[in-house]
């Protein structure tokens, strides 16, 4: 099973004795302090048009740890989960408008399936400044999520407070004000892996975050028919790249790069689709399935190099080029 594994040149950065993960780092003084936050947040979240469902009363944790205990705390948190539970992923990804890809999964998934994950890659989600992951199950309430800064937040319902407590005390943790990990200064993020081109058998974090999304059955927690920016402005049309992974019964996947505007993502995403079928020649068998791996909006400025790299296409090929494609081709 190919797995993940930190560059091993890239130096960790220690301040009086705390240890920081090897994909965030301050770039200012500052004193790091290891503990938690503790406050409670009564039952809200249920808007005036119930699209979401109301959390109960609950307690909110915000623990610190140095780098080399986040995976041991994390794991007893785990444990304390029942045997299906929703996975959530934020990647900070290449959407020009947006800093963070947010996935959910709006299936229940294997506890045991999110802990193999957690244990095949876990250089990337406990050392990479690039990557946040948590969970999440209704009954018991519990929200456990680890975010780029390797900061834990807890979010649980009363009846676990006490336990929860007990795992943050044998973890040397104490309740402070004052607590503070590398997001408390000025600070840099980074990826830290090795790339399959240091070692074939490692993956890249782009093909780390394609298996998570196929093996926890993740979406991109965004409104797919508007086309908005961090601020909420309306966007309206913009340039899209898109990947689609094409797959054979039997034979190995392909991926499909397509240009396109498109004025939300449900609608870029349909027009990927629409242009991965153009690609089809007439001879071979044709694809079982297709798969949005990325769709990212791109900047008028980036978006025409990445045009002009395109094969050219003539003729039929050109003209038959779904509504707002650009263009495409195999990866």
């Amino acid at each position: 099973m190919s797995g993940c594994k930190s560059d091993p040149s890239i130096e960790r950065q220690e301040i009086g004795g705390f240890k920081f993960p090897l994909g965030v780092y301050p770039i200012e003084p500052m004193t790091p302090k290891a503990g938690y936050l503790m406050h409670f947040e009564p039952a809200d979240g249920d808007d005036s048009e119930g699209e979401w469902e109301e959390w109960p009363d609950r307690y909110l944790f915000d623990a610190v740890l140095q780098s080399g205990r986040v995976e041991s705390f994390v794991t007893h948190l785990l444990s304390m989960l029942p045997a299906r539970i929703y996975p959530i992923l934020d990647v900070l990804g290449r959407d020009a408008h947006r800093e963070i890809d947010p996935y959910i999964s709006y299936e229940l998934i294997g506890l045991d399936r999110v802990m193999d994950a957690v244990h095949k890659f876990r250089d990337f989600f406990f050392e990479d400044g690039l990557v946040g992951f948590g969970v999440m199950s209704e009954e018991p309430f519990f929200y456990m999520f680890v975010d780029e800064h390797k900061i834990v937040t807890i979010r649980a319902e009363p009846t676990l407070k006490d336990r929860i407590e007990r795992l943050l005390h044998a973890f040397d943790l104490e309740p402070c004000e004052d607590a503070a990990g590398a997001d408390a200064a000025a600070h840099e993020h980074r990826g830290v892996l090795l790339t399959p081109d240091d070692e074939p058998d490692l993956l890249s974090g782009d093909e780390i975050v394609e298996e998570l999304k196929d093996d926890w059955k993740l979406l991109l927690n965004i409104d797919p028919d508007s086309n908005l920016d961090a601020d909420g402005v309306d966007l309206g049309l913009t340039p899209w790249r898109c990947l689609v992974r094409c797959e054979w019964p039997e034979k190995p996947a392909k991926y499909a790069e397509i240009l396109l505007h498109a004025g939300s993502l449900r609608e870029a995403e349909e027009r990927a689709f629409d242009a991965a079928e153009t690609l089809q020649d007439g001879k071979s068998e044709h694809w079982e399935d297709a798969v949005i791996v990325s769709a990212d909006r791109i900047l008028p400025d980036d978006f025409k190099p990445l045009v002009a790299a395109l094969p050219a296409r003539k003729g039929k090929a050109k003209a038959h080029l779904p509504e707002g494609v650009v263009g495409l081709r195999w990866m």
